[in-house]
């Protein structure tokens, strides 16, 4: 028990580590693909995108403070394998995370209202969606976090959404190249969230939380995050032949995965899945980086 970190021990740092800094990477690769695919056209406005990353990254933030409020509250996060939650470890107060969610929140309510007033006010509807959807992926009465829906949102916001709206906000276009971009970027995005709920079936199982991971068990959900691995792959080179070769830089980052895929295979468990998380975080940075390289090279 002495071990355990206490309010005064870590301060400000407890935000940090309650921001969950390994799933930032599923917040800015979709704005870094998203511009890319804006490289195609010649009134690209490049200073929207600084403020799609805010909206992004700011959304990002929320989802985890709220699941970290939210989880705290109803006792999900009482005994956990994986990195500090602030509620279900004492760190914070429920009133505080939630006040911090919501502050986030509306640091992306701002920039993306700003977003609206240049570009299109259809972008209101679009930021009430994604801030309702964030909320009530573990909150709310119904949370359908719990009802294995997770990977949905975030494939849909941290993959489609947000590659598909950076471009549209930088160029005023919307393509088929970023149509498929997005795909990639999903699939990366989610598989982070499978890592994190793989290594938590057994206490969400406890708990009767019922996420994608715990529906369909140990083995399928190692499956399923090669899957989408192997998707990513598949769409990187399908995209080639729409906008050329160079799109295929972003293999770098389904190559930078394998030694991910490699634990997974072997049957990496509790802890070990920490580091996991990590790795496929970092790949998926380099994939962000090198794929929208690729595109952007392919398209000027």
């Amino acid at each position: 028990m002495t071990n355990q970190p206490t309010p005064a021990s870590l301060g400000w740092k407890k935000w940090i580590l309650g921001a969950r800094p390994r799933t930032l990477p599923a917040a800015v690769v979709p704005v870094f693909i998203g511009m890319a695919c804006a490289a195609s056209s010649e009134n690209s406005i490049w200073w929207r995108a600084a403020l799609a990353g805010v909206v992004s990254l700011a959304l990002q933030v929320g989802v985890n403070y709220a699941n970290d409020y939210s989880d705290g509250i109803k006792g999900t996060d009482a005994v956990r394998v994986g990195p500090l939650r602030l509620v279900g470890s004492g760190v914070a107060s429920a009133s505080s995370v939630k006040r911090a969610a919501f502050v986030a929140f509306g640091i992306a309510a701002v920039a993306g209202l700003a977003l609206a007033i240049v570009t299109t006010w259809l972008l209101i509807l679009v930021g009430v969606v994604s801030i309702a959807a964030a909320w009530t992926y573990t909150g709310g009465p119904r949370p359908y976090g719990y009802a294995g829906l997770g990977e949905v949102f975030v494939f849909v916001f941290f993959g489609v959404v947000a590659t598909i709206g950076t471009e549209y906000v930088v160029a005023e276009q919307m393509s088929l190249m970023g149509l498929l971009a997005s795909v990639v970027a999903g699939c990366f995005a989610c598989s982070l969230l499978v890592i994190n709920n793989l290594r938590d079936i057994p206490g969400d199982t406890v708990a009767g939380k019922r996420t994608l991971a715990v529906v369909l068990g140990d083995v399928k959900t190692r499956y399923l995050f090669a899957s989408l691995i192997a998707v990513a792959g598949i769409v990187i080179i399908v995209t080639s032949f729409v906008a050329g070769p160079f799109a295929l830089f972003g293999l770098v980052g389904v190559i930078a995965v394998k030694p991910a895929l490699d634990a997974v295979a072997r049957g990496a468990k509790g802890k070990d899945l920490i580091i996991v998380l990590g790795a496929v975080g970092k790949a998926q940075m380099i994939m962000g980086l090198t794929y929208a390289a690729g595109i952007a090279i392919a398209l000027i």
